[in-house]
């Protein structure tokens, strides 16, 4: 069994035992396979192993890997940073978009899409922590927008994302993910949206995340090694 493989199985196994312990059905939990700076070799080796989900945070990386293996059986996730001017790439491909922060990307994304008479699953990304460094609306900012989000054709608002600060301890990142969830709960009573997903949780933390009730967990290094990431990434 190769090294991959033994790390998805682990990383498989750790999100049921924690799904179980925390009471929650079987599939309540998706693991997003973060597939950046990744060759299309080992992804292929992923998803022999059983990867179904895979997440890229570049378009210009994506496409070409996309192109080569195709989307038929596997699922594509765009978990990176979106300017708006790559908004045009965006086609059927990605299944879901966990990036958008701000309501003028939405608001770009549906009109794309819209324009293609079809309509993107996406993710408002939120700053839970308030880090400067971080992209995603205040939480404050989110709220006051909701109304506007629920009433954009071409998209379909499916939940919210958050990217915490890197802790040492991953204990230390369970005040933000409640939050998230917090914020969430807020949101629907709000908007009379359903948002039902939570992408929350990273290599070092998703066991927390899902205790906390994330729904979509992005786990990159865990299951193919370091890539030299920056801070905070996957």
């Amino acid at each position: 069994m190769s090294m991959i493989t033994e790390s998805l199985v682990d990383v498989l196994e750790r999100i049921s035992q924690t799904t179980q312990k925390s009471g929650r059905t079987p599939n309540s939990v998706s693991l997003i396979t973060v597939s950046k700076q990744v060759s299309v070799d080992r992804i292929e080796e992923a998803r022999g192993a059983g990867a179904v989900i895979f997440g890229e945070n570049k378009i210009q990386e994506a496409i070409p890997k996309i192109a080569q293996l195709g989307w038929d059986e596997i699922s594509w996730h765009f978990i990176g940073h979106l300017q708006k001017n790559k908004v045009k790439f965006l086609d059927e491909r990605f299944d879901l978009i966990h990036s958008v922060d701000s309501f003028m990307l939405a608001e770009k994304i549906a009109g794309h899409c819209h324009s293609e008479n079809r309509v993107q699953r996406i993710l408002l990304q939120v700053n839970v922590s308030g880090e400067t460094t971080k992209f995603g609306m205040e939480p404050s900012e989110l709220e006051k927008k909701m109304i506007d989000f629920s009433r954009l054709k071409g998209v379909n608002v499916a939940g919210l994302m958050t990217i915490p600060p890197f802790y040492s301890d991953p204990e230390n990142s369970r005040k933000h993910f409640s939050r998230l969830r917090e914020i969430r709960d807020q949101c629907e009573k709000q908007s009379g949206l359903l948002l039902p997903e939570l992408s929350m949780g990273m290599s070092h933390d998703f066991q927390i995340a899902i205790e906390e009730g994330a729904t979509l967990v992005r786990v990159g290094t865990a299951i193919f090694g370091s890539r030299q990431p920056r801070p905070g990434e996957n």
